[in-house]
């Protein structure tokens, strides 16, 4: 690919999205605890720092679940399993209540939601949300967490999809 003169303003919107639907990314589900509790489906979890440990999350500000944790100080990020589609879906889709239509999860630590057999979760101190265009960047430290076995569930080019690894491990 050649780009021949310099780009004199952003990608356009729809350009954009059709750019990042080919980033594979893990799919997790936040919680946080309210009255109502919060929770939703995101594909934008990562490591930030290891010291001290940090961890981020994206999500709308339009997003219903956004007044929760705007103002929570404390939030669990579950990494799904690939058989773990139909929680994705769940927490994915607006207008329910999410944690009435997913039978699997029980209170913990704060209050805070904890979703059934996730491949691993975190218990995390929110430590910063830093607001960035329609969306908040939000900072977290890990104070506990536990991990199982079994493969990541993916998200890539508007879909749901499993880890085919390319060569086998040793």
């Amino acid at each position: 690919m050649t780009v021949t003169a310099e780009p004199s303003a952003p990608v356009d919107p729809d350009t954009f999205r059709a750019l990042l639907r080919r980033h594979a990314a893990s799919v997790a589900v936040v919680t946080a605890a309210g009255d109502p509790p919060a929770g939703f489906t995101a594909t934008s979890f990562t490591s930030v720092s290891l010291h001290p440990p940090l961890v981020s999350f994206c999500l709308a500000r339009s997003s219903s679940s956004w007044p929760t944790v705007a103002g929570a100080g404390h939030v669990a990020v579950h990494l799904l399993g690939e058989e773990q589609g139909d929680v994705a879906r769940t927490f994915a889709t607006s207008g329910i209540d999410r944690f009435a239509a997913h039978s699997g999860w029980r209170y913990g630590p704060y209050g805070v939601p904890l979703l059934h057999e996730p491949v691993a979760w975190l218990l995390c101190r929110v430590t910063q949300r830093v607001l960035a265009g329609d969306h908040a960047i939000v900072l977290a430290e890990p104070l506990a967490g536990s991990h199982g076995e079994g493969a990541p569930l993916l998200y890539h080019m508007g879909r749901y999809a499993a880890l085919n690894p390319v060569t086998k491990e040793s």
